[in-house]
């Protein structure tokens, strides 16, 4: 803990040192036991903090990584590789056997419900509905649509253009004249002889008696009576508005001397430098409490060392690793070569029982639809081309190279 800053050294010239002003010796005496104070509260802390970090490091790195690449090889081998083997053993060639006697029963039902549903209708529609409709309905509608309607409509209309439209010009010619000469020409001597210069004397009354009185009335009394009304209010206004800020001035001042300014120096000169010496208290013990954990931490790891880890890598290189190189070879080789051997075997008895099924299911195929032998539609056996052995070519097969990994010998 040092009290000094020490000063800064930029090659052969020194920088001055800053201290931090407005400190004198009171606060050097306070600063010394509260930085006291701190680290005998903070050091068991951070010292609990530091073995609860290293346990769960170590417990990280000794249990949970092996545990979990444990768990995993167990879940591949328990888990992942039977599942495959079944997929790929037993449930994809009982998939495409389903698939295929599922197409084959569906190509039969959709013929046998072709043939119980589709096709007779088919052949109600075609030969019973359409003639019956054709020679029973529509035939007879045209011929009487154009042996009656057709002459029938072409006499009516020669009527009407002919006879009913020159009898409706005339009716409606007449009928105009008569509206015209019985209502709207004295309704139109009315109006232009009567109300128009009725209206037009009401309008000049109107202007001089009541509108001219009205606008003097209000140009000469309302309007200056208005404009004083207005200068008055505004008087009163600024006046009002001068004294509220007077008194918004004063209260201001009053708070700002009364409450603020004291509150402003007690977190000032009080509160902050307080609350700055407690933080900076509390990061100093936090790096000593640090230096001294890790300094247990050393002796203790060291001590343990010699106690404990000393002993087991001791006993690991001279018992265990030999019994595990025995175990290795005595037990584990012998074993894995006959898991080997059992997976090839039953590897082999898949194979036979897939080429079974799928002979099984050529001779059903063929005794449904008959014939000669059908290609199998998956996996077509590849004919193997000439090797080095054989002198027989086959015309589909591509060449092989001049060193067959087939035959050799």
């Amino acid at each position: 803990m040092d009290q000094e800053k020490q000063p800064r050294v930029y090659g052969r010239h020194q920088a001055p040192a800053h201290y931090e002003t407005g400190d004198g010796c009171l606060t050097t005496l306070i600063r010394i036991p509260v930085r006291i104070v701190v680290l005998v509260v903070v050091l068991p802390v951070r010292m609990i903090w530091d073995v609860l970090v290293a346990t769960a490091r170590a417990a990280e790195r000794v249990l949970l990584r092996p545990l979990g690449r444990a768990l995993s090889w167990l879940g591949r081998v328990l888990v992942v590789a039977p599942l495959v083997l079944l997929y790929e053993s037993v449930l994809t060639p009982l998939g495409h056997g389903l698939r295929w006697l599922a197409a084959v029963v569906g190509q039969g039902l959709l013929w046998l419900g072709a043939a119980v549903f589709v096709w007779p209708w088919v052949a109600l529609w075609r030969y019973v509905v359409v003639p019956v409709v054709r020679y029973g309905v529509v035939v007879p509608v045209v011929w009487f649509h154009r042996a009656v309607l057709t002459p029938l409509g072409h006499g009516l209309r020669w009527v009407y253009r002919e006879l009913l439209i020159p009898a409706g010009r005339g009716v409606a010619t007449a009928v105009g004249l008569l509206l015209t000469v019985l209502f709207v020409r004295p309704v139109v001597g009315v109006w232009r002889y009567l109300l128009v210069p009725l209206a037009t004397a009401v309008t000049w009354l109107m202007e001089h008696l009541v509108v001219l009185p009205l606008a003097w009335a209000y140009r000469e009394l309302l309007t200056p009576l208005g404009h004083g009304i207005v200068r008055l209010a505004g008087l009163l206004a600024r006046g009002v508005a001068a004294a509220a800020r007077g008194l918004g001035a004063a209260v201001v001042r009053l708070v700002m001397t009364l409450l603020v300014a004291p509150v402003s120096w007690l977190y000032r000169r009080v509160l902050a430098p307080v609350g700055r010496e407690i933080a900076t208290a509390i990061g100093v013990a936090w790096r000593i409490a640090g230096f001294v954990s890790r300094a247990v931490g050393r002796a203790i790891a060291r001590l343990a060392w010699h106690l404990i880890g000393a002993p087991a890598t001791w006993v690991y290189r001279t018992v265990c690793t030999p019994v595990g190189h025995v175990v290795r070879d005595a037990v584990w080789a012998p074993a894995k070569r006959a898991a080997v051997e059992a997976g090839r075997v039953a590897r082999s008895a898949l194979r036979t029982a897939r080429e079974s099924v799928r002979q099984a299911r050529r001779d059903a195929w063929r005794a449904l639809v008959g014939g000669g032998p059908v290609p199998e539609p998956r996996e077509p056996v590849r004919p193997l081309a000439r090797t080095l052995g054989s002198t027989t070519t086959v015309p589909s097969a591509a060449p092989e190279p001049e060193i067959s990994l087939h035959k050799q010998g």
